[in-house]
């Protein structure tokens, strides 16, 4: 059943980079279809698939998904150049941990000062919202902080180990206004930028405004 469906899921014109973002789930599906899966899709970063307890979702990005994704990772490059912080960019890597039964690829993800398995923070930005919760992905993978980008703005959510048991609702994750893993980082002047209509202005003035200390 899982190959049939997914057969027909791939040949579907609206998983083919259109707009609107489009979404598919499949359930009962194994740790083993789930890697072949990936395997299938290769490097393509035409879908992005995530794996939690056997549910399956495959993603087909919007153009308007992959432009805030694109931006997001042009402003961080420049404020960490401008910063001098030694950063390791995963992109969309698919990050997955079979014996956590949990697997995803974010919009964007970074490792900060050393290189590491999995990164520091992860970064995705929300369109349509789907149905498997990306924080219990994230801590499965131990992932230290995510961002998610939804409505023209950023929330935030650091892992407190030491206490998860306060954040159930947030698999662990405690809601933050600032970065953790990058404090100097003014996460309102980077949405401002990110908002902004010219992506060519928008990364001139991000960096003026870092150089002159705004």
């Amino acid at each position: 059943m899982f190959t049939s469906d997914l057969t027909a899921l791939l040949d579907q014109q609206a998983l083919q980079g259109q707009d609107p973002e489009c979404r598919y789930i499949i359930d009962r599906v194994n740790w083993e279809q789930y890697e072949a899966l990936l395997a299938r899709n290769g490097d393509t970063s035409a879908y992005r698939v995530t794996y939690l307890d056997g549910a399956l979702e495959i993603m087909s990005p919007s153009r308007r998904h992959e432009s805030r994704k694109t931006r997001i990772g042009d402003l961080l490059v420049i404020y960490f150049l401008e910063a001098d912080i030694n950063y390791f960019p995963f992109g969309s890597t698919t990050l997955r941990r079979e014996e956590k039964s949990g697997g995803t690829e974010p919009d964007e993800a970074y490792c900060i000062g050393t290189d590491k398995e999995f990164p520091d923070l992860a970064i995705e930005v929300i369109v349509t919202s789907g149905s498997i919760n990306k924080l219990e992905v994230y801590i499965r993978l131990n992932v230290k902080e995510v961002w998610f980008w939804q409505n023209d703005r950023f929330s935030l959510y650091y892992l407190r180990e030491e206490i998860p048991s306060q954040f159930l609702q947030t698999c662990g994750y405690e809601p933050i206004a600032r970065s953790a893993i990058l404090p100097n980082l003014d996460i309102e002047l980077l949405a401002e930028y990110i908002r902004y209509p010219n992506s060519l202005t928008a990364a001139k003035e991000f960096r003026q405004r870092l150089q002159s200390g705004a």
